[in-house]
């Protein structure tokens, strides 16, 4: 029979409660005084008996309401003990206080805790203040959890009371007692009736909890101090690279701090060569797989120095293939760190030979399944992620896989002959598997390549391994080859179009000077000054494409000078909208603080304008050509992906036009800059207009690159090496004169060119503006001529090409004899290009090719002064 349970609780929720019987009597005494009053009142005055009645009246409400407030309950009402006493027998402390701070009720865990805590130093129950009321991190706790039941929240603080027991029991002095309580404080808010609100506090002792927290955390701490002074090095490595747990003695060893490891804070490529990282992260697996891989490396320290290693190197894969962060086991190997110190440096040795060498080393069986490799050749092809085809169940990297289904044949017969000892296997050109660098797209390379050898193993049967295949790669080296053939190609196109473009220019010179001497002697309404005059336009406009050609070689006349891009396109934009039109819109966008550059400005605006008409004429239902300027620092040059080789490290200004056209096809873009190549219709272009763009930006020292995507646009990208200016200024030039000059003269002048009609022309246009005219038809001929008169001549007008001996040989050679003889050089090639072979500090005066009658009449004249 179980013993009947004491309730210690305090529990003032509930109103007094009155047996019926109570009740039965009440409403008996009531009828009887009403019936007293009815028949024994007949004394009474009526305004009594209305009194006494209204008594009654008020007293039978007043029950009434008492009853339906529950101020009063029958005795025989139900109530729900079976909460109360779940609430009374709770092992959580539960207090309810109404918000004057009355406590309704309080559970017996709650009374043993005050009792516990507090004793008898405070009369009547204790309130949650009056329990906590220590320290100041308590009673701000407490105040928070207030706040919240204020506000009807639902909260919870844990609460850390230093204090020993009020009264210690005799167990409790046998037992060890806590330095500290730890107690989880919660509260919400409770709504009465009638519209009032109280807190109901919870109170849970989780002392026991925090104890066993904070003895596997000592435990934890005591395994981690065991792990980081351990004699060997441990270390946790993510698929990224990011190390994620490095233990104190590794740390040591690369003296690195501890505080870095973790959160992105060290990667692999800080403690690991390059060729190191690509040999760690070829591990590969199958889903649900452990791989553990013994790999001998050198890490590297945080000064710099190299560090070999054993590492034992263990991967887990999870269900769908992806590695898990490594547990790997790092072994130390410096001198002095193992017993076989013999055998420990061999290996040292070896390892360090093996994975540093720039030569990919694998070994393979005969059907071509890697079992062995360095760290080049993990490196070069991707660790063998791109190789990777699943065999016997597992995955196998096979060296067929890394490289493109093209050469898989061939490597396959290679690998074949190997594994057969035969010897003398000539060498095999592949192409990589995979996309290729930026680096060699940028460099014109859409693909990696390398070149594998090969040799027989004959010991080993064992292992499987049955030939050792070594790689080069070649990539680099085949980007270089295509662009030495490239420019060895426009260098022999240049010279073809430069010799061509001279030869021209001769007959051109003759038809443009003999026009001229013709239209000296006709007047406007002659009959044939018209067509004379047709003549000579139509020379100029074959001068044009002459200068187009000499753009192209690089042997056209510029006049560089110092420019602001930004000033030269800002004056040039009026123009590009007109040649635009209305369909393309236009946006500069310029650069802050543009560096300078010296170029020819004339040029420079014909390159932009050839760019802005190609760009509308690849969009034709209209598009956008968008025009910037940047500064380009030396720092900021390998960003842009082209190489070193293409583009040189120095400070450039940028000019960047790019447009929203079809693009250009890439086997297109090769061809681009080539003399006469259009994609136009025939008679819409001659094929110049790039190969002038080209040649202008190479003769002002700048490069050029394109890059296209076809259906999205085409990007063109000058750069011009800036200028900076010297401590002093160069003379000002002075403007040329627009007025009219006078060109007749007199003087003795010595003509000499090689070509008859130029020399003809020349000779009589002189001498019909008073001049003398010595004729030589070559340098040779010149010298013979002056050393028979008898007094020097007062001007030498000379060609520059000419066979036997050129102008530049013959100024040199006149100089000697005459020192203040001057000099004028005439040619279709640019000053600066005969100008190198002259000595330094040589003057003369130049005049371009082809001229006309006063061009010559005035450089003549200015130059005798």
């Amino acid at each position: 029979m179980s013993e009947a349970r004491v309730d210690n609780s305090i529990d003032r929720s509930e109103g007094r409660a009155w047996h019926a019987g109570v009740f039965v009597l009440l409403g008996a005494a009531l009828v009887g005084a009403a019936g007293w009053v009815f028949y024994s009142g007949q004394g009474l005055s009526e305004p009594a008996v209305l009194v006494i009645l209204a008594a009654f009246a008020v007293l039978g409400v007043a029950l009434a309401f008492a009853l339906a407030l529950g101020i009063l309950q029958p005795a025989g009402r139900a109530r729900n003990d079976l909460t109360k006493t779940l609430a009374d027998s709770a092992s959580e402390a539960l207090l309810v206080v109404e918000g004057d701070g009355h406590v309704v009720y309080a559970n017996e865990a709650y009374l043993a805790l005050a009792d516990r805590l507090k004793g008898d130093d405070l009369p009547g129950p204790h309130t949650i203040e009056r329990l906590f009321n220590g320290a100041a991190d308590i009673a701000e706790a407490i105040y928070r959890l207030a706040q919240a039941a204020r506000e009807g929240r639902t909260t919870c603080e844990e609460i850390r009371l230093v204090q020993k027991p009020a009264r210690p029991t005799v167990q409790q002095h046998r037992a060890a007692q806590p330095d500290a309580l730890w107690f989880k404080v919660g509260v919400r808010s409770l709504p009465r009736a009638g519209g009032r609100r109280a807190t109901l506090w919870s109170v849970a002792d989780i002392t026991r909890d925090r104890e066993r927290q904070e003895s596997v955390f000592r435990e934890l701490q005591h395994a981690i101090d065991y792990l980081d002074h351990a004699p060997a090095g441990f270390l946790s490595l993510t698929a990224q690279g990011d190390i994620v747990y490095m233990n104190a003695t590794l740390a040591r060893w690369l003296d690195h701090d501890l505080a870095k490891v973790g959160s992105g804070g060290l990667t692999l490529s800080e403690v690991v060569p390059p060729n190191a990282a690509a040999l760690i992260g070829s591990v590969a697996g199958a889903a649900g797989e452990e791989r553990t891989e013994t790999l001998d490396v050198d890490l590297r320290k945080r000064n710099g120095q190299s560090l070999p290693v054993r590492l034992f190197h263990r991967i887990a894969f999870d269900a769908e293939g992806r590695p898990t962060p490594s547990r790997t086991l790092v072994l130390n190997r410096s001198p002095g760190e193992d017993v076989a110190e013999g055998q420990r440096a061999a290996e040292v040795r070896f390892a360090r030979f093996f994975n540093n060498t720039p030569v990919a080393i694998a070994t393979v069986d005969r059907q071509g399944l890697i079992l062995r490799s360095n760290a080049p050749f993990a490196r070069l092809f991707g660790g063998g992620k791109a190789a990777a085809s699943l065999t016997d169940g597992g995955p196998r990297r096979t060296i067929l896989g890394v490289v493109a289904p093209r050469d898989r044949e061939g490597l396959a017969r290679a690998v074949h002959q190997a594994a057969e000892g035969l010897g003398d296997i000539p060498h095999l050109d592949v192409v990589i598997a995979g996309q290729a660098s930026a680096q060699a797209q940028a460099s014109g390379q859409a693909e990696r390549s390398a070149r594998f050898y090969f040799s027989g193993i004959d010991d080993g049967e064992l292992d499987g391994e049955a030939a050792i295949v070594y790689a080069l790669d070649t990539t680099e080296q085949r980007a270089l080859e295509a662009q030495f053939a490239q420019a060895q190609k426009m260098q022999a196109v240049g010279q073809l179009a430069g010799g061509v473009a001279h030869d021209f220019n001769n007959v051109l010179q003759a038809i443009i000077g003999y026009s001229d001497l013709l239209l000296s002697n006709h007047r406007p309404t002659d009959p044939s000054f018209q067509d004379i005059m047709q003549i000579k336009q139509n020379a100029n406009r074959a001068a044009a494409l002459v200068r187009q050609l000499l753009a192209f070689s690089r042997r056209q006349t510029l006049r560089p000078k110092v420019i602001q891009l930004g000033d030269e396109l800002a004056e040039l934009s009026m123009l590009l909208r007109r040649l635009l039109g209305e369909r393309v819109e236009l946006d500069l966008r310029h650069g802050n603080g543009l560096w300078e550059v010296k170029a020819d400005a004339n040029q420079f605006q014909q390159v932009v304008i050839n760019l802005a008409v190609n760009a509308r004429d690849a969009m034709a239902d209209g598009g956008k050509l968008t025009i910037a300027t940047a500064n380009v620092g030396a720092e900021d040059v390998a960003s842009y992906g082209y190489s070193e080789a293409s583009l040189p490290r120095a400070d450039y200004a940028l000019i960047e036009v790019s447009d929203t056209g079809t693009g250009i096809p890439p086997e297109v873009l090769d061809k681009i800059f080539e003399p006469f190549f259009t994609t136009k219709e025939v008679g819409k272009g001659t094929g110049l207009g790039l190969s002038m763009v080209y040649g202008i930006v190479q003769q002002s020292g700048g490069f050029i690159f394109c890059d296209s995507v076809v259906g999205e646009g085409t990007t063109f990208r000058i750069f011009l090496p800036r200028h900076v200016a010297t401590e002093t200024p160069l003379p000002a030039a002075k403007e040329k004169q627009s007025e009219s000059v006078d060109v007749t003269g007199r003087g003795t002048v010595l003509l000499v060119e090689d070509e008859e009609a130029v020399r003809k022309f020349a000779s009589r246009a002189l001498a019909t503006r008073g001049y003398t005219v010595l004729e030589a038809t070559s340098g040779t001929d010149a010298l013979a001529i002056v050393d028979k008169l008898d007094a020097p001549v007062d001007l030498v007008v000379s060609d520059v090409m000419m066979p036997e001996m050129d102008g530049p040989t013959l100024l040199v050679q006149l100089r000697r004899r005459f020192p203040g003889l001057k000099v004028i050089f005439v040619s279709g090639y640019a000053e600066d290009a005969f100008e190198k072979n002259l000595p330094e500090g040589e003057n003369f005066t130049f005049l371009p090719k082809p001229f006309g009658l006063k061009e010559l009449g005035e450089a003549v004249k200015k130059a005798l002064g």
